[in-house]
């Protein structure tokens, strides 16, 4: 089975803020994008790219990090 767009989302996240993504990636597509998490779509992924590489940048100094999650997130 193949995995949705928001669990490939979450499991790259994961990558970066460990068990804390499910909830970071959520509350960006709340909050963000006005919708449920089970309704991302590939043309949601640019906006949430964004507020992922903003909501990044203000926990970590290491943009490195910021760039690797956000390049990985892009290329879904």
């Amino acid at each position: 089975m193949n995995a949705t767009l928001h669990q490939q989302v979450v499991g790259i996240t994961e990558n970066y803020l460990g068990p804390a993504a499910p909830r970071f990636i959520d509350r960006q597509i709340e909050f963000h994008l006005k919708k449920k998490p089970d309704e991302l779509t590939n043309q949601d992924l640019p906006q949430l790219v964004e507020w992922v590489k903003v909501s990044l940048a203000l926990l970590t100094d290491d943009k490195k990090m910021v760039d690797e999650c956000v390049d990985k997130l892009g290329n879904l």
